[in-house]
C-alpha cells in the first residue's frame, strides 16, 4: 500500500499534514476572523495545501495549535458554533469537512455571535 502524500514540510512554512483524502492537493487561503487571528500571529489570512476542507482545517491547526480548541470540541469535532465557508457555501449544507475544495480555494471561518437585546 503506498503512503499517503503530505503536503510540504513546515520548513517551507505550511504544515505537514496527511493527504489523507487521496485528492489533488490545491493550495488554499483560509480567512481568519479578527477574534481569532490572535492565535495565528496576527494573520488575517493562512495559505495551506489539501484536498479537503477538514485536511485544510487539521493544516491551520497543525501550523496555529492554540487555535484547536476555538475550532474544535474536546472529540476532535468542529464547534457548533464555527461556521466555515467554501467559497460563499456553508460546509454543513455539503459533505461537512469531507467536502473536497476544488477550484473554490477559500475557506471562511465564521464564529457565530450570541446575544440580542437586553
Amino acid at each position: 500500500m503506498a503512503a499517503a502524500a503530505t503536503s510540504p514540510s513546515p520548513t517551507s512554512g505550511r504544515a505537514n499534514v496527511p493527504n489523507i483524502s487521496g485528492g489533488a492537493l490545491v493550495a488554499v487561503t483560509i480567512h481568519i476572523p479578527t477574534p481569532l487571528r490572535v492565535y495565528t500571529e496576527r494573520q488575517a489570512s493562512v495559505s495551506v495545501e489539501a484536498a479537503t476542507v477538514g485536511e485544510a482545517l487539521n493544516a491551520l491547526t497543525t501550523r496555529y495549535p492554540s487555535l484547536t480548541k476555538h475550532l474544535r470540541d474536546g472529540e476532535g469535532k468542529l464547534r457548533s458554533f464555527v461556521n466555515v465557508y467554501l467559497g460563499e457555501e456553508d460546509i454543513r449544507f455539503l459533505q461537512k469537512e469531507a467536502t473536497p475544495i476544488g477550484a473554490a480555494a477559500d475557506l471562511t471561518i465564521v464564529p457565530s455571535i450570541a446575544g440580542g437585546a437586553a
